[in-house]
């Protein structure tokens, strides 16, 4: 939460004085249906909302819309629009490199390294494939060795499995990324998988990088997805998208409505 405000006061003085309010979809108030109120009582007539999520999951196409329907049922005389996910984008690349870097610093040797990027998993194999896409993206453009992408929870490969690649692969040395906005419960699940699993593999050096935080670059991407759709430039990709798409396996989701709530338990 602490992460959360820290990144929602760098927005909030970029874009004053334009009302402007930080919501959560769970968890933690201030929730969306606060925020919207909010920026509407503050006089505003065109209201953009920007997703804080790194992946096109559920929270981005279920949870948001439905929040925006809410809104748009209280305030029929307000325009609500809606920006994109933040990544895959430059800045975010160059941050998750940034991570990676610093962490296999901190091993020892000289050794063949590997990156492990690891993600929170979705149930929606479209999110899920765009971590994949950032794995490829930082080893090909950013120079990091052998990136292998996997997830927390919802999704294989999980944390283990990836450290297991990555050694079978001949990484002496890895680096564990946590591709997360803020710390919480599946940041520290990362890293106490990641440490049970090096305690038991000798003869692997194991760092755990810093998740990507609420950096000054986050904050600029921000305001650049608002701008978007001020611009009407809003690009989002619904090629896999599950409700549009007849994905192999998920046939029978195609123009479903979503669920009440996107967010299955924790496992």
């Amino acid at each position: 939460m602490t992460e959360f405000l820290a990144l929602a006061a760098l927005v909030r003085a970029a874009v004053a004085p334009t009302p402007f309010a930080p919501g959560l979809i769970e968890l933690a108030r201030p929730d969306l249906d606060e925020a919207l109120d909010a920026v509407v009582t503050a006089g505003a007539r065109d209201v953009v909302m920007v997703p804080l999520v790194l992946l096109p999951a559920g929270h981005l196409k279920d949870d948001g819309p439905a929040a925006l329907e809410r809104a748009r049922t209280r305030h029929p005389a307000v325009w609500f629009r809606y920006g994109r996910e933040l990544g895959p984008h430059p800045s975010l690349l160059a941050l998750a490199a940034t991570r990676a870097e610093e962490a296999l610093a901190r091993l020892p040797g000289d050794g063949p390294a590997a990156v492990a990027l690891v993600g929170r998993g979705s149930t929606d194999p479209d999110a899920n494939a765009e971590l994949f896409k950032v794995a490829r993206l930082l080893e090909e453009g950013r120079g990091l060795p052998n990136v292998e992408a996997g997830f927390v929870s919802l999704a294989p490969p999980r944390v283990e499995e990836v450290l297991e690649r990555c050694r079978r692969l001949g990484a002496t040395r890895i680096a564990v990324v946590p591709y997360f906005l803020f710390t919480g419960v599946l940041v520290e699940r990362i890293a106490a998988q990641t440490l049970g699993w090096a305690a038991r593999t000798p003869g692997v050096a194991v760092a755990v990088a810093a998740h990507l935080g609420p950096a000054p670059a986050i904050a600029a991407l921000v305001l650049e997805r608002a701008t978007e759709v001020r611009a009407g430039t809003v690009q989002a990709s619904c090629d896999c998208c599950i409700y549009r798409s007849p994905l192999p396996g998920f046939e029978h989701r195609v123009g479903v409505p979503p669920p009440t709530t996107s967010t299955p338990p924790l496992r």
